[in-house]
C-alpha cells in the first residue's frame, strides 16, 4: 500500500484549478492513503469560502484523518530543529512525524516551498 501525507496547500490549489492541477490530480490519486492532520480541513474550508469558491466536498473524500492521541511536543521540537514555520505548517509535519518516526517512508506532499525545504531537511521525500 502507498501512502503519502497531504499539506493543505496541494487541495487548495486543486479547488482553484491552479499551476499544473492535473498532473497533481493525478499524482494525488496514485496513492493508495492520503493522510493528513484534521487541521487540512479547516484549512480548505477557510480558502475556498475567502475566495468564493463553492465545493471542495469531493477533495475533502480523499483524506483519512490523522487524530494524534497525545500532544506532540517531541515532533514539534524535533521539526523547529529542522528549520523555522509557522504554527499549521509545523503542525502538519509533526503530525506526519507522529505517522511515520522514520520520514523517509513517508512522502509529503506540499506546495509550500519553505515547508518542502523543512520536511527534505527532515528527511521525508516528496
Amino acid at each position: 500500500m502507498t501512502r503519502a501525507y497531504l499539506d493543505s496547500s496541494c487541495l487548495v490549489a486543486l479547488a482553484f484549478g491552479e499551476g499544473k492541477t492535473t498532473r497533481w490530480r493525478k499524482r494525488l490519486l496514485g496513492f493508495d492513503q492520503l493522510l493528513s492532520s484534521n487541521l487540512l480541513e479547516a484549512e480548505v474550508r477557510a480558502a475556498l469560502l475567502r475566495e468564493g469558491v463553492a465545493g471542495g466536498d469531493e477533495l475533502l473524500t480523499w483524506v483519512d484523518w490523522v487524530l494524534p492521541s497525545r500532544p506532540l511536543s517531541q515532533e514539534i521540537q524535533q521539526v523547529l530543529g529542522a528549520g523555522y514555520l509557522r504554527g499549521a505548517d509545523l503542525w502538519h509535519l509533526a503530525t506526519a512525524l507522529y505517522l511515520s518516526p522514520y520520514p523517509g517512508e513517508l512522502p509529503f506532499l506540499t506546495l509550500d516551498g519553505r515547508q518542502a525545504e523543512v520536511a527534505r531537511t527532515l528527511g521525508f521525500p516528496d
